[in-house]
């Protein structure tokens, strides 16, 4: 399968901007929409943003919409997160995702394969 690591995580102050990346080894990338997940101390797990195999069309999370944009380049194996005018509700441990398919959704439609991880912290 996929391997997946997260960077870019880190400290930022409310309104500012941070860019986290996901690189991918193995030979099945292109096949698959990826999608960004966070998880919060004492909250569930969330969808944050999906991107379709082709980067053709994206979805996110009504919480994010006009403030984080979700990319990928299939040539570097590599999909992205730009987050910008962050807000301290905005901290989180974010995930990088395999979907199960191609398309993925508004919800992630997720597989088991998950990155280890980034923080990101948003000081006010």
């Amino acid at each position: 399968q996929v391997q997946l690591v997260e960077s870019g995580g880190g400290l930022v102050q409310a309104g500012g901007s941070l860019r986290l990346s996901c690189a991918a080894s193995g030979c099945t990338f292109s096949n698959y929409a990826m999608n960004w997940f966070r998880q919060a101390p004492g909250k569930e797990r969330e969808f944050v943003a999906g991107i379709t195999w082709n980067g053709r069309r994206t979805y996110y999370a009504d919480s994010v919409k006009g403030r984080f944009t979700i990319s990928r380049d299939n040539a570097k194996n590599t999909m992205s997160l730009q987050m910008n005018s962050l807000k301290p509700e905005d901290t989180a441990v974010y995930y990088c995702n395999q979907a199960r398919d191609s398309y993925g959704g508004s919800s992630g439609a997720p597989s088991d394969n998950w990155g280890q991880g980034t923080q990101v912290t948003v000081s006010s």
